[in-house]
């Protein structure tokens, strides 16, 4: 999102990037747990498939919900919107993540989020890149 709205400043273009990603990454991932639960050779044939189907479809609707911002809002705010849904849900998930491994909340929720920033922040700059390229 930050990328494309770098490069583009277009709504479309934005929006166009979270509908292919939430396709796309949702049926990469769920081929690959396919394959994963399937090499495993212990699930039923329905089991493989219901974790398929679960997997696409929680991948999908998550990737969705970043199209809601950029629907409703201008798309400076939508972007900003978004960043802080992303970063919460990580910071959220990280922590839930670190109890149950009983592990430091605080070490592995700032290196999720700080691995989140650098990506953020490199799509910036490939995103002002390709839009200084013209055409």
């Amino acid at each position: 999102m930050v990328g494309l709205h770098s490069g583009t400043h277009s709504r479309m273009v934005v929006l166009g990037g979270i509908l292919t990603i939430a396709i796309a990454d949702a049926f990469s991932d769920a081929l690959g747990i396919h394959v994963s639960e399937e090499s495993e050779n212990v699930h039923t044939v329905k089991q493989i498939w219901a974790a398929t189907a679960a997997t696409f479809l929680a991948k999908s609707l998550f990737a969705l919900t970043f199209a809601v911002p950029v629907i409703l809002l201008p798309l400076s705010t939508a972007i900003g919107v978004s960043l802080a849904w992303g970063l919460a849900i990580l910071a959220i998930l990280s922590y839930a993540m670190a109890k149950s491994q009983g592990e430091a909340p605080w070490k592995i929720v700032g290196e999720h989020v700080l691995i989140a920033l650098v990506v953020i922040g490199i799509t910036r700059l490939v995103g002002d890149w390709v839009g200084s390229l013209g055409g």
